[in-house]
């Protein structure tokens, strides 16, 4: 600083150094637009250059994420093994003789139907009479049920078919 090839700026209790760009050579007009142009095509460059690896690494990621030849070979065998496996379920179900008749069918569908309106009719019975006394009961229904023994169908988890 004392020879005048570095600055001194003082702030407070800093000191700051710098160089001294007086004696740096003054660039002209012309140089600085070169220059100007020059940060201009590199700039583009570099832009062109961020798009091309952007690019490159999302088809990596694509490429990393997908299946490689020997996985889809397994995968390609595990599915014929199994088209085989249904193939032949298929033609099993084919060639059996018994197969139910459209009126069997009609036949066990009325006989469901029937069950469960008796099984809805009953229920509904029994709740009528388990409500009729409980009415005069002093505890909960919960309490009742275990006292007397009566398992629900919620208990089991059993619901009604569908219709």
């Amino acid at each position: 600083a004392q020879q005048g090839c570095v600055r001194e700026k003082v702030y407070g209790k800093q000191k700051i150094y710098f160089a001294d760009q007086e004696q740096l050579p003054a660039a002209s007009d012309a140089e600085l637009r070169g220059l100007d142009g020059e940060i201009a095509t590199r700039s583009a460059q570099l832009q062109a250059l961020q798009q091309s690896c952007r690019h490159l690494e999302a088809e990596l990621k694509d490429l990393n994420s997908s299946m490689t030849t020997p996985e889809m070979a397994r995968e390609i065998e595990a599915l014929r093994k199994d088209c085989a496996s249904y193939t032949e379920k298929l033609e099993r179900i084919k060639s059996a003789t018994n197969h139910v008749t459209p009126e069997e069918k009609e036949k066990v569908c009325r006989e469901q139907q029937l069950y469960r309106r008796e099984w809805c009719r009953r229920k509904r019975m029994a709740n009528e009479l388990l409500d009729a006394i409980l009415e005069g009961y002093p505890k909960s229904k919960k309490q009742f049920f275990e006292e007397v023994g009566i398992e629900t169908d919620e208990d089991h988890g059993v619901v009604l078919p569908a219709t």
